[in-house]
C-alpha cells in the first residue's frame, strides 16, 4: 500500500517535495495545499491542488503532510496546528528556538496520536546527526560546521529588500585557511569572521546609488556585519545566466583524540587524533532537501503505524525507518 503524502506549501521546497515523492514507489502524492488561489498555483505533477481550508476534510485521505513552509511566520504555527490532524514534516531551522518548537508540536501530535517530526534537513538534520554520532564517538572534541559554497536564499532576500536592489544572489564561501586548519587536527578558534566570507552578486535598479547599496549590505546586521563581504553589480542577464540556481553545501568536521589515559604501570597512553568529516555538495539546495523531508515523511508513517505518538527529531528516527528496503535487504547489502 502507498504511503498517502500532501504536500502544504508549493514554493522550491515544496516542488522539491513533488519530485522526491514522485520517484518513489511507496508513496503517491495526493494533493498540495496552498494558502493561494489554487486556479492560480500550476502543478508540475499534475495532482490536485485544494486551499488549506480543506485540510480539515482531508483526514482520511493524507498519510503525512509534508509542510513546506518558512521558520520565522509559518512553521510556528503550522506544525502544531496541522499535528492535531495529521502526521506531519517540517524544516525548521532557526537553532535557538527548536525547543519551544518541539515541544509544541510534541503537545499537539500527542493529543492527537500522531507523529510531528521536525527540523528535518541537511542543518539541521543529516549534520546533526553527524554531529551527535562523531561527539558520541570522541567525546570531548570539537566540532566545526562549514556552510557553503552556495547560495543563502535567506540572506539574497535580505539584500533585495534594500531600497534600489532588483535582484540578488549571495553565496556564503569558506574560508580555505579555516578548512585546512580544521582538517589538520589543529583545533583552532575561529571567530565568525574567521570560518565565512560572504559574496553578493546585485541588480541594481536604474539609477541606484550603488555605494550606498553597498554600504547597507556589509553592515547589516545579523547578516554581514560579521562577516568579511564583498558586493559585485551585475546585469540581469548575467544574473539569469550565472546565478540562477541554488546550490548549497558544506561540511561537518570534528577533531578528536583517543589514548592520553593512565596504564595500570603508571605510564601514559600515547595520544592519537582523529578527524570525521561529513559533506554535502548540492546542485539544489531545495530539491535535497526535500528528499530529506519525503524520507522521513516514511518513518513518521511507519512510527506511526506501530503506535508511537509525539514530536520527534532526526536524533530519535532508526535509520532502518528510512529506507523503502526490508530490514534483510538492508543487512544483506548496507551492513
Amino acid at each position: 500500500m502507498s504511503i498517502k503524502i500532501g504536500i502544504l506549501g508549493y514554493g522550491n521546497l515544496g516542488r522539491g517535495v513533488e519530485k522526491a515523492v514522485n520517484v518513489c514507489d511507496d508513496m503517491e502524492l495526493v494533493g498540495v495545499f496552498s494558502r493561494r488561489d489554487p486556479a492560480s498555483v500550476k502543478i508540475d505533477s499534475g495532482v490536485p491542488v485544494y486551499h488549506t481550508d480543506k485540510l480539515p476534510e482531508m483526514t482520511d485521505k493524507v498519510d503525512v503532510l509534508i509542510i513546506c513552509g518558512g521558520s520565522a511566520t509559518d512553521l510556528p504555527e503550522m506544525t502544531p496546528k496541522y499535528a492535531k490532524l495529521f502526521n506531519v514534516i517540517d524544516s525548521f531551522d532557526t537553532h535557538a528556538n527548536i525547543p519551544q518548537h518541539f515541544a509544541n508540536v510534541d503537545t499537539a501530535a500527542k493529543e492527537a496520536g500522531k507523529i510531528g517530526i521536525i527540523s528535518c534537513g541537511w542543518d539541521p538534520g543529516m549534520f546533526s546527526i553527524n554531529r551527535l554520532y562523531s561527539a558520541s564517538v570522541l567525546p570531548g572534541g570539537n566540532a566545526y560546521t562549514f556552510w557553503g559554497r552556495g547560495v543563502s536564499q535567506g540572506h539574497s532576500d535580505a539584500i533585495r529588500r534594500i531600497d534600489g536592489v532588483k535582484d540578488a544572489r549571495q553565496y556564503t564561501v569558506p574560508v580555505p585557511q579555516a578548512l585546512d586548519s580544521v582538517r589538520a587536527g589543529e583545533n583552532p578558534q575561529l571567530s565568525t569572521r574567521q570560518k565565512h566570507t560572504r559574496v553578493c552578486y546585485v541588480v541594481a535598479e536604474e539609477g541606484a546609488d550603488k555605494e550606498k547599496i553597498t554600504q547597507e549590505i556589509v553592515t547589516m546586521p545579523n547578516y554581514f556585519a560579521d562577516y568579511d563581504t564583498t558586493v559585485y553589480f551585475i546585469s540581469e542577464d548575467e544574473m539569469k545566466a550565472e546565478h540562477s540556481g541554488l546550490p548549497h553545501g558544506g561540511s561537518v568536521i570534528y577533531s578528536g583524540t583517543t589514548g592520553g589515559c593512565t596504564n595500570a604501570d603508571g605510564s601514559t597512553a600515547p595520544v592519537n587524533k582523529h578527524v570525521i568529516e561529513y559533506s554535502l555538495k548540492l546542485d539544489s539546495n531545495p530539491e535535497f532537501t526535500g528528499s530529506v523531508l519525503t524520507a522521513y515523511a516514511r518513518a513518521a508513517y511507519r512510527m506511526n503505524q506501530s503506535g508511537d505518538s509525539g514530536a520527534k527529531t532526526v536524533f530519535d528516527i532508526a535509520p532502518a525507518l528510512l529506507s523503502p528496503l526490508s530490514g534483510e535487504e538492508i543487512r544483506a547489502h548496507m551492513l
